[in-house]
């Protein structure tokens, strides 16, 4: 299999039949074998039927996972991947605000030596207030925290080959993040602007507190990413950090009580420097306590500590 469509389904009864008909006008004329693994995320309208209904009519290509509940998109992505077979995943919204018309424009993209390719919808057809200004901010930190410059990490529309989605599991709203988990493994990633349409039936799922979902989420990937197999340089930065803080406020303290004859144990400042000083001593304990928890989830899951782009005169089985 070349390519599998990998598609989060929920609520979208209105709009499959569409989607299906501009998926076979695209599909069907690329040289490439394909699937489209479409995940219904516990859906409660009809969209179950009609994804079993396209499945019975045309098993070569239509695949069909189906949620006990609505567990969100970040799980449909991640089963949609989990079961899919293809060496290159190409994430797809089922609303048709995504065009899959794009598709071969992104494989064109890969073609040229990328990993990654990610839709930027340049010309976003959303509410400007509600959608594109809080998702606008959000790039911009995004892109700022992790070093990953995307105009649009919102957008679904991505295609990457499949070795750089493994060695990582997504959790909450994680799935936006997935660029800059490929990053941290090396991926070559582009961006390109690529159609967006109004939706036509349904209702948008996602609304202003989404946001705030992401920026906590954001915080979770920095420290994965930038710490997870180094902890002690997060915990034991700020433990040093506060640290100094309290060796500043006790100098200070030091050179009032000898030239100003102020008093030292009656000053609020004090009992501030003392507890700095515990608080980064506690930090530095916390960051080697996590340098051991870290050795031992890679020790005990053989999870290797580095990733291979590819192998030259080397087989796999050859290794010691």
């Amino acid at each position: 299999m070349n390519l599998s469509l990998v598609i989060p389904i929920y609520n979208e009864q209105d709009n499959l039949p569409l989607l299906f008909d501009a998926i076979y006008q695209v599909m069907n004329t690329l040289p490439q074998s394909w699937e489209a693994v479409l995940v219904d995320d516990g859906s409660r309208d009809n969209s179950l039927s009609i994804l079993q209904a396209y499945a019975e009519k045309d098993a070569e290509h239509v695949r069909v996972v189906s949620f006990r509940r609505n567990f969100g998109q970040t799980a449909a992505i991640a089963a949609g991947i989990d079961y899919s077979q293809g060496d290159i995943i190409i994430l797809l919204d089922a609303d048709l605000q995504n065009d899959p018309a794009d598709i071969p424009m992104l494989l064109a993209k890969l073609d040229e030596g990328y990993d990654l390719v990610s839709g930027w919808r340049k010309d976003r057809k959303d509410n400007a207030v509600t959608r594109n200004l809080p998702s606008m901010l959000a790039n911009k930190l995004i892109s700022y925290v992790t070093g990953v410059h995307l105009h649009d990490y919102g957008c679904t529309l991505k295609a990457y080959r499949r070795d750089v989605l493994e060695g990582f599991r997504l959790y909450g709203e994680m799935h936006r993040f997935i660029p800059v988990y490929a990053n941290s493994v090396g991926a070559r990633i582009t961006e390109m602007p690529v159609r967006h349409h109004p939706r036509k039936y349904g209702k948008t799922k996602y609304g202003l507190e989404r946001t705030a979902k992401v920026l906590l989420d954001l915080f979770t990937v920095k420290f994965l990413v930038s710490y997870s197999s180094k902890p002690i340089y997060l915990f034991g930065g700020a433990g040093g950090l506060l640290m100094i803080i309290s060796a500043i406020i006790l100098a200070y303290l030091f050179v009032r009580r000898v030239f100003f004859f102020v008093a030292v144990s009656t000053s609020p400042l004090f009992q501030t420097s003392a507890m700095f000083f515990i608080l980064g001593f506690q930090s530095i304990l916390m960051g080697l306590i996590a340098e051991l928890l870290v050795r031992t989830y890679h020790e005990s899951q053989r999870k290797p500590t580095y990733t291979v782009r590819n192998l030259i005169n080397i087989h796999k089985d050859s290794r010691g």
